[in-house]
C-alpha cells in the first residue's frame, strides 16, 4: 500500500520524537496502531463484505440458470411423452401416418444402378 525505506521510517520517528516528545511517544505509538488495526479490521471486513454479495449474486445467477436448464429439460420430456401417447394412440386404434422420421417405401433406394441393364 505504502512504500516507505527503512531511512523514511527513521527520519519520520525522529520527527516524531522531536514533535511530541519523548514522554508522550509511547502512547500516541500506542493509540496510531490501535487506529492502524482498526482500520485494517474495517476494510477486512468491507472485502468480506463484498466477497460474500458477489458469491451471493453469483449463486442467484447459477439457481435461475439450472432453473431453466430444467424447465427446459421438462418440457422436452413432456413434449416426447406426447408424442409416444399418440403413437401409442394411433398404434392401438390402427392408424398408420407416414412420419417423417421414418423413410417411406418410395424414398427407399433402388437396387438397380442407372445406367446398367437389369
Amino acid at each position: 500500500m505504502f512504500d516507505f525505506a527503512f531511512s523514511e521510517l527513521v527520519v519520520i520517528m525522529l520527527v516524531a520524537l522531536v514533535v511530541i516528545g519523548p514522554e508522550r511517544l509511547p502512547k500516541v505509538a500506542r493509540t496510531a496502531g490501535n487506529l492502524w488495526g482498526r482500520m485494517q479490521r474495517y476494510v477486512h471486513s468491507v472485502k468480506n463484505d463484498i466477497a460474500n454479495d458477489m458469491a451471493i449474486e453469483e449463486a442467484k445467477q447459477l439457481h435461475k440458470d439450472i432453473s431453466k436448464e430444467i424447465s427446459s429439460v421438462e418440457q422436452t420430456m413432456l413434449d416426447a411423452r406426447l408424442a409416444l401417447d399418440q403413437k401409442i394412440l394411433d398404434a392401438q386404434l390402427g392408424i398408420t401416418h407416414d412420419a417423417p422420421d421414418e423413410p417411406s417405401a418410395s424414398d427407399a433406394p433402388s437396387s438397380t444402378t442407372p445406367g446398367k441393364p437389369v
